[in-house]
């Protein structure tokens, strides 16, 4: 079965994922991230894509993001690649590939599962065992939603601002959102739409982004048609 096209949609926020090559490390020492997500801002920018959120991981790295277009988000993804993997070839003597294939996404319905989402991506480094709270993290965005620091990568998403009408109120209301955790289906859902690239969303959602892609949003029906019968 040939593979489908990646689904792109301009100004609709996605999730992407990259792992690295058999679960390989790709990020070993600070300075590794530390450039890496220098990179990502400059990739970012250049490419007009908003980085809402992200988990920049030992073996693999998510983002939650914006592209203004549908190039954008590719482009900025390859220029990333086409940078760290000489500098991390070079720095650790090695050849080939750092990715696992190319990158995962999927376009979400903000309104549903921006949030859980982005719970999701900065309780990683808790679930992988690097650190005991998200907070503690420093290769994510956590710190910035808590208002621990102001985090140039990040573009804030209006479900984000939604959360209060002052950056007190906000980071209280998300830092409750953190301790609440993300429940096992809401897990279950975006890691299924992410790998399998298909919409993420109600009915209403994925109706309104197949007018926008010529790309199937989510699985055909199985099974062949009813036949009609004839009257």
């Amino acid at each position: 079965m040939a593979r489908l096209p990646r689904l792109v949609i301009p100004h609709q926020t996605h999730h992407i994922s990259q792992a690295g090559i058999d679960g390989k490390i790709i990020f070993a020492d600070t300075a590794d991230y530390v450039v890496f997500i220098d990179w990502l801002k400059t990739a970012a920018k250049q490419f007009t894509v908003q980085i809402h959120a992200y988990a920049i991981l030992p073996d693999r790295l998510h983002l939650l993001a914006t592209p203004s277009d549908e190039l954008g988000l590719g482009k900025m993804m390859q220029w990333l690649g086409r940078y760290y993997v000489p500098y991390f070839n070079a720095k650790y003597k090695r050849n080939g590939l750092l990715w696992q294939g190319r990158f995962k996404a999927t376009v979400l319905e903000a309104a549903h599962y921006f949030l859980p989402c982005c719970v999701m991506l900065e309780e990683m480094a808790v679930r992988q065992h690097l650190v005991q709270e998200p907070s503690s993290y420093p290769w994510s965005s956590c710190q910035h939603h808590l208002g621990m620091r102001l985090d140039p990568v990040v573009a804030d998403h209006a479900m984000y601002w939604g959360l209060g009408n002052t950056p007190f109120q906000r980071e209280a209301a998300y830092r409750e959102l953190l301790e609440k955790g993300l429940s096992s289906s809401h897990l279950q859902a975006i890691s299924s739409a992410t790998n399998k690239a298909w919409v993420l969303g109600s009915d209403a959602f994925k109706r309104e982004m197949a007018k926008l892609t010529e790309r199937r949003v989510e699985p055909a029906a199985r099974g062949r048609p009813r036949k009609k019968i004839a009257t």
